[in-house]
């Protein structure tokens, strides 16, 4: 997903909720953020990351791996 208008110096976070058994890695570039987050079947892991980023990026993307068995949902903010 690109995050539109790139990302801007200041805070940027990630809040990540996954359910289903398998791992999930998300990335955001070009800042070099990844991390990695364990799905459990039949109930809900969560993980919020945030950076405090010194200058602007004109372009920003995030991403999300993870198996089809594993649903999940992303906030980015900043």
């Amino acid at each position: 997903m690109e995050i539109r208008g790139g990302i801007k110096a200041g805070s940027l976070s990630v809040l990540v909720n996954c359910r289903g058994e398998g791992k999930l890695t998300v990335s955001v570039e070009p800042v070099g953020l990844s991390f990695p987050l364990e799905c459990v079947d039949g109930e809900v892991s969560s993980t919020f990351n945030q950076l405090d980023l010194k200058s602007d990026r004109a372009h920003g993307t995030v991403r999300v791996t993870a198996p089809s068995r594993v649903r999940w949902a992303i906030t980015v903010g900043r």
